[in-house]
């Protein structure tokens, strides 16, 4: 979904706005006014974090699809390069805080108000929060929803409507993962992009060649858009992706990274006759990254064990944090989406 709100928050009348951009997104969804004000809290608390630990950072929330598929879920993200945080675990007990005044809540506040949330910090290195706000609320006691995808949208000069959009659905014993890039930007790229994403809810029982071909059709009346498509055949432990426009992947097994090559051309207005479709094993240690263009092409895969073993939307969030930088900013709407094993169990990186 391409509607993105972004906020930079450097002083304390920005964390208005990240409440009022998550309560914009909670109007967009349909969300229910309990929900909203789940979102606010969250919103807020983050933003404040920002200011008073991390010297600032930023806030970006998308529109997400929930866990059950059934209507619109609202993901919040703060994204710093502060100086971390040193025990997450203990950051996330109510009555712990570093600064002066604070009741040390925040946090905990979010972590029970959110129905998914995530934290990962690296002292030195700063800290990567997503909050997922759901239609309906976690029943109490109720394990975190763990997702096997992932992703992050910020539009080209924090605009409104994205070009970029993901999505991710399952058929039978098959999980397929999409990326789009509306050709161009604003409304017409984000309608492109949408309607793909809509499409593979339909097509995602297909193997990823035809799913290409299937949405070449369904983008004809629109401006068209670069598209990669991954499926895991969770039965055959393998991974196949097939791709036709300037949509970037990466997979990782062991301890390497493989860049993933697309075919040239536009989904939509010049399909190619032929699609190559990679396959390679899918192991526990799989990771796949796809990328729009609008991140910087010399971007480096991240090493780190902890954050590669973390939920897929944190892994996502600090790919777009550590590839930008305000010497090095996005050119173009970009979005970040990430593919794991169903192996994300926790809320936090527990050894910091």
């Amino acid at each position: 979904m391409s509607r993105v709100w972004e906020v930079p928050v450097h002083d304390s009348t920005r964390v208005r706005d990240a409440r009022i951009a998550a309560r914009e997104a909670c109007g967009e969804s349909g969300l229910a006014p309990a929900r909203t004000a789940a979102a606010e809290l969250v919103a807020t608390e983050l933003a404040t974090n920002l200011l008073r630990h991390a010297d600032g950072g930023r806030m970006v929330v998308n529109l997400v699809e929930p866990p059950d598929g059934t209507g619109t879920s609202v993901q919040l993200f703060s994204l710093d390069q502060g100086p971390g945080i040193p025990d997450v675990g203990a950051a996330l007990r109510d009555g712990y805080s570093t600064a002066d005044g604070s009741l040390g809540a925040g946090l905990g506040s979010c972590l029970r108000s959110a129905n998914a949330f995530h934290l990962f910090s690296r002292p030195g290195r700063g800290t990567v929060a997503t909050a997922r706000i759901d239609p309906e609320p976690a029943g109490r006691g109720a394990p975190t929803a763990q997702l096997p995808a992932g992703g992050i949208t910020v539009a080209l000069g924090q605009a409104g409507d994205s070009g970029d959009a993901w999505g991710w659905a399952r058929s039978g014993g098959t999980l397929t993962m999409l990326l789009a890039d509306g050709l161009g930007h604003g409304p017409k790229a984000a309608h492109a992009s949408t309607e793909a994403v809509r499409e593979l809810r339909r097509a995602a029982h297909l193997p990823p060649g035809e799913i290409l071909r299937r949405l070449h059709t369904a983008l004809r009346p629109t401006r068209g858009a670069a598209v990669t498509v991954a499926q895991v055949d969770t039965d055959r432990a393998e991974l196949s992706v097939a791709g036709v426009g300037n949509v970037g992947g990466r997979v990782r097994t062991g301890e390497s990274w493989s860049s993933l090559v697309t075919h040239p051309g536009i989904v939509g207005a010049y399909f190619p006759a032929q699609v190559p479709v990679r396959r390679l094993p899918w192991r526990p240690d799989s990771l796949l990254v796809l990328y729009s263009d609008g991140l910087p092409s010399r971007w480096t895969p991240p090493e780190d064990p902890g954050l590669l073993a973390h939920d897929p939307s944190v892994v996502a969030a600090a790919i777009l944090r550590d590839a930008g930088s305000p010497a090095r900013p996005v050119r173009d709407d970009t979005t970040v989406a990430v593919l794991a094993p169903d192996r994300r169990t926790r809320t936090h990186d527990s050894r910091f």
